[in-house]
């Protein structure tokens, strides 16, 4: 055994496990391959808040880098992090969003001026209101500090918070972040699209050839799935990528990035977007309508220009006051759906892996999951939203992983993507919305362990999983779930089957959506106080 072999011995305990070095790095290869596609998927759409390409791709890799070393040599579990779908949506869609009108219901507030295409050949001047992602941000930042500090041991509050939510309205809200990651895209890929008269639409189909977005897009999906199914390693990447060359070499026609397409519904460019200039007076100057080819494949890394600390400008801190219930409602979003969602993720891969014991007690579970809240913490300063651990973590195991090297190995791989910049910018926006259609369909598989039976259940999960997208909003459905079965407990008079923690968390909810006359519960309070 070489001296390189006997220090990965002692850190990791190789041989107790029955392991080797090359068969968890193998391992770890296995659980990156099927996870690389956020390298790319979640610097796109955090681009759309206005965070530049290349930051979001920063704070990507770091946070993902960071969380795998850490769980690796302090928890030395297989478990890999890097920045969790769904919550990735939230920030960009309903945290951050753009409206035309007035900003109100936002975090922070950023006005530009735009002139857009009318539908009729002319142009007309607008106003864009965007809310600050700095703030946002901020929100993420606070929550894994909590999440932090209600992991440890000497506090022992996150068994008792896990334990105190409804099992099936956990589920209903992996289901709903799932049902949401679709729509979005199917909507990215060009499949559906707003419509005045029935709200959604399917794109017109008439149009669909080998050259176009849409009919790449499905293909893509049908490419994964087959890939998936034949149980080939990265099924997710390698999809994602033919679909990429594919419209590279047709310059195919992308439909959400055209500012003329489906009569000028099909234009979703905000400023800022995938590095465009904040300031772009006309909508030509923002964006294409075609795949463009990669400048080059391999550049070099730099630091974040823009979100590197954001959290903690003056700027930031003044929007927070400003919009305080908001923020609490979106802080109360992220700590809930992070906290369920690496509690979930890592018993079940545990399991998997043969670290639960017969007490369904995870092992080095504090450390595991105290890993997961810095990696949060460190990806907020650096620039993204929410970091968790991955449940395609799993692939690895069933590779035979089963120390910390696994996620170690993959931490290392995850500092590749600061080197393809380019290439993951070219990235049609189709081809990558492939894997946000894909994940979610993975995510709603869950509905089955539903209890559809139980009648007081039924209105809470249906609530929390449709409400997601159709308000594009994890918060609400969240919301509209725990205040509905509270609700139901009352009426049925079963209130000595709620506990502190649901009572809080509809009191809350409640307080943010009604108040007296024009103004919220919280509006109110806080026009009291200051």
């Amino acid at each position: 055994m070489s001296a390189v072999d006997n220090i990965l011995d002692r850190t990791f305990g190789l041989s107790a496990k029955g392991v080797t070095a090359s068969s968890e790095i193998r391992a770890g290869i296995t659980t990156f391959l099927t996870m690389a596609y956020i390298l790319f998927v979640n610097p796109s759409m955090l681009a759309l808040t206005g965070i530049p390409f290349e930051d979001a791709l920063f704070a990507t890799a770091i946070a993902a880098f960071v969380g795998c070393i850490v769980m690796g040599l302090w928890a030395n579990l297989p478990f890999a992090l890097a920045p969790g779908m769904g919550l990735n949506a939230y920030f960009t869609f309903a945290v951050v969003g753009t409206v035309w009108d007035e900003g109100d219901g936002m975090l922070g507030e950023k006005v530009v001026n735009v002139v857009l295409p009318d539908g009729n050949g002319g142009t007309f001047e607008a106003v864009w209101h965007m809310g600050a992602w700095e703030v946002a941000l901020l929100a993420v930042f606070l929550e894994g500090l909590l999440f932090l500090v209600l992991s440890l041991p000497q506090v022992g509050a996150r068994t008792a918070m896990i334990n105190a939510i409804p099992k099936d309205l956990k589920i209903a809200t992996g289901a709903g972040i799932g049902s949401f990651l679709a729509i979005i895209g199917l909507r990215e890929i060009g499949v559906v699209y707003p419509d005045a008269a029935t709200l959604v639409n399917i794109g017109p189909h008439e149009t669909w050839g080998l050259d176009h977005g849409a009919l790449i897009g499905l293909l893509g999906l049908v490419l994964i799935t087959v890939l998936m199914a034949r149980g080939i390693k990265g099924a997710m990447i390698w999809g994602i990528m033919g679909a990429s060359v594919w419209g590279w070499i047709f310059e195919a026609y992308d439909p959400y990035n055209d500012p003329t397409g489906y009569g000028g519904a099909g234009w979703n460019c905000p400023p800022g977007a995938q590095g465009v200039d904040p300031t772009a007076p006309n909508y030509s100057d923002c964006m294409y309508s075609s795949a463009p080819d990669p400048g080059s494949i391999v550049s070099m890394p730099t630091l974040p220009e823009e979100t590197l600390f954001a959290v903690f400008s003056s700027e930031t801190l003044s929007a927070v006051s400003d919009n305080m219930d908001i923020f609490l409602l979106v802080l109360i979003a992220f700590f809930f759906v992070d906290v369920f969602d690496t509690a979930g993720t890592l018993y079940s891969v545990g399991r998997q892996a043969g670290y639960v014991d017969a007490d369904d007690q995870l092992m080095n579970s504090d450390e595991a999951f105290m890993s997961d809240a810095a990696a949060t913490i460190v990806g907020a300063l650096a620039g993204t939203s929410t970091t968790t651990t991955y449940i395609e973590s799993g692939a690895g195991v069933e590779e035979g992983g089963k120390t910390g090297l696994v996620a170690v190995t993959v931490g290392i791989l995850m500092l590749s993507g600061l080197f393809l910049s380019d290439l993951f910018q070219a990235i049609p926006t189709y081809a990558g919305a492939c894997a946000l259609v894909i994940i979610g369909a993975l995510m709603m598989k869950s509905v089955v362990d539903i209890n559809w039976n139980d009648n007081e259940m039924v209105l809470p999960a249906f609530l929390t999983i449709v409400l997601m997208p159709f308000t594009y909003s994890i918060a609400d459905g969240i919301a509209w779930g725990v205040i509905t079965y509270v609700a139901i407990k009352v009426g049925t008079q079963k209130t000595d089957e709620l506990n502190p923690v649901m009572w809080t968390i509809a009191i809350l909810m409640t307080m943010f959506y009604l108040g007296p006359g024009n103004e919220t519960t919280f509006e109110w309070l806080f026009g009291l106080v200051f």
